[in-house]
Order: structure tokens, then sequence, then C-alpha cells
């Protein structure tokens, strides 16, 4: 789907359905403060004003201060805004567990567990929304395609999910359909721009087991990731940082180091399904490496990720 006009027929289209699906219903949405469920949001308020209760989970897996900004901002809107802060529940659940896989799955079901319980304390509430796009159901196998990787909001559900019925009018899109859909629907630019982010957060750009402290790192070196990338003319369609599994041999004054390599992703894409690595100059590539190394002790080595997708994904994990 392309245009403008298309889009706008979407647009009526799925607040028609919606309407239709909900009745006078009451819809609980999984708000992340990401670009597809902050769009969520704004088309379901729409469709069904008063009926929408938005739930920001705080799983610790944010990046740098975007919990904070992401109850600024939709604590204004006119909507139930509820966030809850379960850090230490989710560390506890990936305690050991190191298959991005079994991550992602562990994440979707405490994700649902924390709705259910929320819900149960707002009343009857019987439709679940998610910010669903196309790309993550093509990735988690839809109806006839092989699994890929399984999204928190696709292949995590459990079966005896406490809701009659899910509602998920962005799955019919794209990324970059679905910025377009949200400025039309009146949201903020630098929300509809924001950098795509996974579902489980900085859990899945964590290799291996997450803790605390690997967050801690990664949040700083992402931060610089985008704050050095944000400043350049002709931006990549998608770039951050991730906390490798590896560590490496490295100097830091007279003294030899041992610590973690960090790793930048830059792609380039129309539609997220298939991708191109940005071709970065190397002063850009320079600029980040030291700064990186420079401000976070714990990393010795900064590397860039060259792999396309096929025949990579976006994510490693």
């Amino acid at each position: 789907m392309a245009g403008d006009t298309k889009l706008d027929t979407y647009l009526d289209t799925q607040i028609s359905e919606v309407r239709k699906k909900v009745g006078d219903k009451k819809v609980l949405l999984a708000l992340s403060g990401g670009v597809d469920s902050s769009v969520c949001a704004s088309l379901l308020s729409k469709a069904i004003p008063g009926q929408l209760s938005c739930i920001f989970v705080d799983h610790g897996f944010m990046r740098l201060n975007e919990g904070d900004q992401i109850e600024q901002v939709f604590s204004k809107y006119k909507l139930c805004f509820i966030r809850v802060n379960a850090q230490k529940r989710f560390l506890a659940r990936l305690k050991d567990v190191s298959d991005p896989e079994t991550k992602r799955k562990v994440i979707g079901e405490e994700f649902i567990r924390v709705f259910e319980e929320e819900a149960a304390k707002l009343g009857d509430i019987q439709f679940l929304a998610q910010g669903t796009i196309y790309p993550d159901i093509a990735e988690s196998g839809g109806k006839h395609g092989k699994t890929i990787k399984s999204h928190h909001n696709v292949g995590g559900l459990p079966a005896n999910l406490a809701f009659s019925g899910l509602v998920e009018p962005l799955a019919g899109l794209y990324k970059d359909e679905v910025r377009v859909l949200g400025r039309k629907l009146g949201l903020p630019a630098f929300l509809v721009n924001r950098q795509p982010f996974p579902g489980p957060g900085l859990a899945v750009r964590v290799m291996g087991e997450v803790t605390e402290e690997k967050l801690d790192i990664l949040r700083k070196a992402d931060a610089i990731v985008r704050e050095e990338l944000d400043r350049t003319k002709r931006r990549p369609d998608q770039y951050f940082a991730l906390l490798t599994g590896t560590r490496s041999v490295g100097v830091k004054g007279d003294n030899r180091t041992y610590d973690y390599v960090i790793a930048i992703r830059a792609v380039i894409t129309d539609n997220f399904m298939t991708c191109e690595y940005a071709p970065l100059s190397h002063r850009i590539l320079s600029c980040m490496s030291l700064r990186i190394t420079g401000e976070i002790p714990a990393v010795s080595r900064v590397v860039y990720d060259i792999t396309s997708k096929p025949p990579a994904t976006v994510e490693w994990e």
C-alpha cells in the first residue's frame, strides 16, 4: 500500500472495523512508546474514545531515559495511562536464559501476565490491542511462512490468554506506512520518527544472558550511536548499538583490559523486509568508537556490522 489516499482509506476502514468488533467494550493496549504502539494508541483513541486503557510496562529494557519520556508524552493524552515498573520481575524471569527465541517468548508471556493482572484491577476489559505490523507477522511465520524469529506480540502469546479477542489495526502496514499514518493522526514528529525498537527491547540487543550491568553499558553505547547519527544529513533508516557476547583484550593507559565488545548496526531499507548496511563514513565510525571506548570503561572494542538482510536480520537476536 502506498500513497496518502490509500492510507486515508486504510485509516477509515480500520476505524470502522475496530468499532464493529469492539462495540461498547473496553480495550487494553500494550503501549511501549515505540512508533507502532503509539500510532495504534492514537488510532484506537480516535475509533473508540473513552474505551481505551494504555499500560506501559517498564520492563527495564528501554533505551536511555526513554521510560520517563514516554510517561511525559502519554500522560497528557485523553486516555487511561498506567505505568508498571516491572524491571526486577523481568530480569528474574530471564536469569540464566541465553537463547534468543526463549528470551523473546519469556518476555512475551510475562508481558501478557502483567496485562492480565492490570486488567483485573481495571474491571471488565475484553480486548487486547497490539501494534503488530505486517513484517512482525511475516517473520513470525504468518499463515504460511516459516518462523524467522518470534515477536513478543505474535509468537510469545500464551495459550490461555485472558481476553476474548485481539485488536491489531496496523497488521496490514509496513513501518514506513505506519509513520505516515502517525503523522496523519497528529502524533508529534519526534515520536513518529523514533527509531524502530523491538518489543523485548534491549534484552535482544544483549547477546546471551541479560543482566543489569550489561543493560547499563548498552544504554550508554546506544545513546552515543544515536546522538552521532542523528546529526547526519542523510541518516540510515535504523541504527543502534548492541552488546555482543564477546570480551576482547585491550589497553587503557598502561593497563591490560579484557572488556566487552560493542557492535554498531545501521541499515538502509524501504520496508524492513530486506535491507542493506549503511555505508557510514570512517569519520563517523571513528567518532562513535572513540566516544564509546572513552566514555564507557567496560568496553574495549567497537565493530561495525556490514551484513545485509538476507542473509542476516536487522536485529542480531
